[in-house]
């Protein structure tokens, strides 16, 4: 008896080690869309705040005095820091760039000392860059020009608003995409096993008792698909985080958490849905339909 059984159990076996892989890849992709849909405005915040505002230096102004002017600057409530770059550093940093010292040919120091100031996120646009140059550029003693890209900053918030409502819309047809994917994989799960649930019902069994097992299989396979999901999800943020700096601060732990909860809920709960609706299609079918699908 137990020769006689082992083929037909080998198949089914395979048939839930199919389901969790696909489950599996589906629930990545799923959690990948998830995870840039969540990161979405750190990226956004993280881009704004690495925009630099040059605040240009008098020449007259001191080391002490601009430091002075920079420890001003911080306490205004739009900066989110301010980094004092001497003239002697800033000819330092230009000689290592270009490999060739201007001052040699020019007989001065070309640079001024400057002010690298950068803004918080919510300041860090054309109008408002515009508004504090102006306020800066009030103290005309010590501050000469106030620089910054400001077509580069109307661009990078434009890109940043359409890269939040494609990745919004992605994240809708990926999941109408996975529900028919996993959906789809379960019903030939079951459809496999059709006439067992027809044999049940003609020896009195309820349709609970029939479902039951089903759904107890559906969520096991949820689970573990789940599982590896995450895992390799974990994997790939690690990855980000050994080999692309600055990535801890757009994908905290905060949204690796909501992340992890969305595909499990995601896995388990749409393996349930799809199990009990195939199971309960099966169950209304008389014999005779059973054979012509």
């Amino acid at each position: 008896m137990g020769k006689r059984n082992k083929p037909t159990r080998r198949p089914q076996g395979m048939q839930a080690v199919t389901l969790c892989i696909s489950t599996t890849m589906v629930l990545i992709l799923l959690g990948l869309v998830v995870l840039s849909v969540l990161t979405t405005r750190n990226l956004t915040n993280y881009v704004r705040e690495h925009l630099t505002v040059t605040v240009m230096l008098g020449d007259s102004v001191t080391a002490k005095e601009g430091k002075a002017l920079g420890k001003k600057l911080q306490e205004a409530y739009y900066v989110k820091d301010v980094t004092y770059i001497s003239k002697e550093q800033a000819l330092k940093e230009q000689t290592e760039a270009m490999g060739s010292d201007p001052s040699e040919f020019l007989g001065v120091n070309p640079f001024v000392a400057t002010l690298e100031m950068h803004l918080k996120a919510d300041y860090a646009n054309a109008d408002s860059l515009r508004k504090f140059s102006k306020i800066i550029k009030k103290n005309k003693q010590q501050v000469t020009d106030v620089t910054y890209q400001e077509n580069l900053t109307e661009q990078v918030n434009y890109n940043l608003n359409r890269i939040s409502f494609v990745l919004l819309g992605l994240a809708v047809l990926l999941i109408i995409v996975s529900y028919s994917l996993i959906s789809n994989s379960v019903r030939l799960d079951i459809y496999s096993r059709r006439f067992s649930i027809h044999t049940m019902k003609l020896v009195g069994a309820s349709w609970s008792f029939i479902r039951w097992p089903f759904l107890r299989r559906s969520i096991s396979i949820g689970l573990v698909a789940s599982l590896l999901a995450c895992a390799s999800l974990c994997g790939i943020v690690y990855g980000l985080y050994q080999y692309q700096p600055g990535a801890q601060e757009i994908i905290t732990w905060i949204e690796l958490t909501i992340m992890g909860l969305a595909v499990f809920a995601f896995g388990f709960l749409i393996m349930l849905f799809c199990t009990f609706i195939s199971v309960n299609k099966f169950l209304r079918m008389t014999a005779g339909e059973l054979y012509k699908i």
